[in-house]
């Protein structure tokens, strides 16, 4: 068996270029008319783009000759069996473990946790937003096997939301919305994605155009609330408020 790791490598690194170029140069444009930094800071932050640039280049790779490719397999072999109800559940887990892999939440559950000095530890948001993706997921495996609309699920999801924000605060208003962005990240876009693709290709009568598709809107929408549910349950205990009033 050939496997070609670095098939495609150079499309990877030109896109990774093309996204990071933009912030290079408003760096540069700060630096040269207000920062001023001094030398060995400005080599810093140039050490960072190098390594972020390695690092993005890199883990793009491994999910396009990775991820995807073992993804879509998996769900194949999912799809083909007999007890296909088994979805839901390991819909669940999926979900669930793919988000403790995903860098941007880590690095807002980091932040939130600097920002709130703990009163929002990083750990309970890290499991906050896993239990909401994870229930997206096991949502998505229900829709491909009863062949539901996506409209039966944004629709009354996005009205909790609504009612939801009625009685939260603005902190946990805040970061459910943000948390809805970084849960759709590289890891569940590319893995779980290609999972779902697999499952409804191996699924008779179903279309992985309109059912594997539009996982996403619901990995987007469950983490909102569920951080905004757990606002709740910190407001009815007496947490300290964040409410800006």
């Amino acid at each position: 068996m050939n496997i070609h790791v670095f098939d495609g490598f150079q499309t990877v690194l030109v896109e990774v270029s093309m996204a990071l170029l933009p912030l290079l140069v408003f760096f540069a444009a700060f630096q040269i008319f207000m920062l001023k930094l001094p030398v060995q800071r400005v080599l810093q932050v140039g050490l960072g783009f190098i390594l972020t640039f390695l690092g993005l280049s890199f883990f793009l790779q491994g999910v396009h000759v990775g991820f995807m490719p073992v993804g879509t397999m998996m769900g194949e072999e999912l799809g083909n069996w007999e007890n296909k109800w088994l979805l839901i559940p390991i819909g669940f887990v999926l979900g669930f473990t793919a988000t403790f892999a995903e860098p941007a939440v880590s690095i807002m559950t980091d932040e939130v946790d600097q920002e709130t000095g703990g009163y929002i530890s990083q750990k309970m948001m890290l499991y906050t937003l896993s239990l909401g993706v994870g229930v997206s997921i096991a949502l998505s495996m229900l829709r491909i096997l009863m062949d539901w609309s996506l409209w039966y699920f944004i629709i009354p999801g996005y009205l909790l939301v609504f009612i939801l924000v009625l009685f939260s605060t603005q902190t946990f208003i805040g970061i459910a919305f943000d948390s809805g962005g970084v849960a759709t990240g590289p890891m569940t876009v590319t893995f779980i994605v290609a999972v779902a693709v697999g499952i409804s290709t191996a699924i008779e009568g179903s279309d992985p155009m309109t059912d594997g598709f539009g996982m996403i809107a619901l990995v987007a929408l469950t983490p909102i609330i569920a951080v905004l549910l757990l606002g709740l349950i910190f407001t009815r205990k007496g947490g300290k408020k964040s409410n800006d009033s």
